[in-house]
């Protein structure tokens, strides 16, 4: 045991652990019959503050049970941000993104527990308005397992379309996939594509520069 395990003492005569229960754990498995122990007098506040903080330096939270942890030391604590980067050792930016995660949808916090969505794609989500929307885009990053620079393309696109909230959300759902098409057309084409969509019909815009640009162009669409 590297780091000695934290007690306080009790009226009673007995000590309550406050930081280290792995250690203590891992030590009766290993069969050892002492450990290193430091003693303080702790009150109840400082007993809760300093085990939730050890539990925060866990590597097996995840980032909700993280978030979760950081908005804890805040409202129970009265700690700002500047306070718990400090504690935890992490950048206040990183706690504040962190806390931000937890305005998500639940079905996006549950993709990102599970893992099939990174804390990348959740920033990127969380900066799109309606929230049919960033349930549909979510979808789309599922289902082409888009990376996070393509969903931070996607969910810009769509935070320059204003929606209503009497939009039905295959509406929303419809501007994702064109958004994701208008993505996918540029990066092969190699120049800025526009699809403009209405009810009865559509165009598609492609930008050239010169006669040479355009012949490539129309190289790369005879060969879709």
């Amino acid at each position: 045991v590297i780091q000695p395990l934290l007690v306080r003492p009790l009226d009673n005569g007995m000590y309550q652990l406050v930081a280290g229960e792995r250690r203590w754990r891992a030590s009766r498995m290993a069969g050892l019959m002492e450990v290193p122990v430091v003693i303080r007098d702790l009150s109840d506040h400082e007993a809760m503050e300093i085990a939730l903080i050890e539990n925060l330096q866990r590597k097996d939270l995840n980032v909700i049970e993280e978030a979760l942890g950081y908005q804890q030391l805040m409202e129970k604590y009265n700690m700002t941000q500047e306070a718990v980067s400090d504690t935890i050792g992490k950048s206040r930016s990183a706690i504040a993104n962190s806390i931000r995660l937890l305005s998500l949808d639940e079905p996006i916090r549950e993709r990102l527990i599970s893992g099939d969505i990174s804390s990348g794609h959740a920033r990127a989500l969380l900066s799109v308005a309606s929230e049919s929307a960033r349930l549909a885009l979510l979808d789309t990053i599922i289902e082409q397992n888009l990376n996070v620079r393509q969903t931070e393309a996607l969910a810009k696109k769509l935070q320059k379309t204003k929606y209503d909230r009497k939009t039905p959300p295959q509406c929303e759902e419809l501007r994702v996939q064109l958004a994701n098409l208008e993505d996918s057309l540029s990066s092969y084409l190699g120049t800025k594509v526009r699809l403009l969509h209405n009810k009865k019909k559509g165009k598609i815009e492609i930008e050239y520069y010169g006669d040479d640009d355009l012949e490539r162009i129309l190289s790369l669409i005879g060969k879709m």
